[in-house]
């Protein structure tokens, strides 16, 4: 290959420089050096990188190009080197965590924060599925840690047995529906029949090829699926439909009377959530992020019940 990692640094150092003795100064190299580099790359690749005519030599559009490429080769370099010392030390280069839609990604704002308070250069990745999609990210090795999983997964899930899971805390949920829907007057409990009759806004199960899970549907019920928890509430704020919602999230709209709660005859139990890693991951990343997802403050905080934390 006749173009060197050495000779684009020369170029990227005589550009940002301003000439050629500057470059060869910061470089340490002898002026001589930094010329000889530049005419043997441009009699390897046959192209005329500089014109010379000028006082002052400047960039052709050929150099131009090349300079410009070639600083994203040197950062890509620079970050090959920099995450190979990461590994060195334990930090992995990236650490990948799948979030169910139950958790809402701006309560993970002060984790991350605080994580990147470590400066140990680790690149955070986040995903979000729903359900059983959570579960098959982390089985097909998509993800490092999910965080809100449903505690109760597919059965495909006891096969793997590097899969270590904690419960990460329990999901209180409330029967919501808008003040102008028609069960927010019908008399408390709700039958299960009376339900039925009305359209219920879920949230779609995201996985593949794992057996689709549900929660806190009627059987025969019509539905409106939606994308996640915020689209659902959205929906049922709109008058849309009903269902259950987690009452950290429905509170706020209760108050404002934005929101009805409905007793009904089949209350939806309290649910509990984990968290989930593979025990064969040591990377020191993990390590804090679990150390985390263990504090009873921080799990609060996920779980939307940080202002009784």
């Amino acid at each position: 290959m006749n173009i060197t990692l050495e000779a684009l640094q020369i170029l990227d150092a005589i550009d940002r420089k301003g000439s050629f003795a500057a470059a060869a100064m910061a470089l340490d190299k002898v002026p001589s050096a930094i010329t000889y580099s530049i005419r043997k790359l441009e009699e390897d690749l046959d192209v005329l990188l500089y014109d010379r005519r000028g006082h002052r030599a400047k960039l052709t559009p050929a150099g131009t190009e090349l300079l410009s490429q070639g600083r994203h080769l040197l950062n890509a370099a620079q970050e090959l080197e920099n995450r190979v010392k990461r590994t060195a030390t334990g930090w992995e280069s990236e650490l990948r965590i799948v979030l169910d839609g139950i958790i809402q990604f701006d309560h993970l704002l002060p984790l991350i924060k605080e994580f990147e308070q470590q400066n140990c250069g680790t690149r955070l990745r986040f995903s979000q599925e729903i359900l059983s999609g959570v579960w098959e990210s982390m089985i097909t090795g998509r993800a490092d840690l999910a965080i809100g999983a449903a505690y109760d997964g597919p059965d495909a899930i006891r096969m793997q047995g590097d899969l270590q899971t904690r419960v990460l805390g329990a999901i209180d949920w409330v029967f919501a529906v808008a003040p102008d829907h028609p069960l927010a007057r019908a008399d408390e409990p709700l039958s299960t029949e009376l339900i039925q009759q009305y359209r219920a806004i879920a949230i779609g199960d995201t996985g593949r090829s794992l057996p689709t899970m549900t929660a806190g549907l009627l059987s025969g019920q019509d539905t409106l699926t939606v994308p996640s928890v915020e689209a659902k509430l959205a929906a049922q704020l709109s008058g849309l439909g009903c269902g259950h919602l987690p009452r950290a999230m429905a509170t706020r709209y209760l108050q404002s009377h934005q929101l009805v709660e409905k007793r009904t005859d089949h209350q939806r139990p309290t649910e509990t959530c984990c968290y989930v890693w593979r025990q064969t991951n040591k990377g020191k990343a993990l390590h804090w992020f679990l150390q985390k997802l263990k504090e009873p403050v921080v799990q609060s905080l996920l779980l939307g019940n940080h202002s009784h934390a």
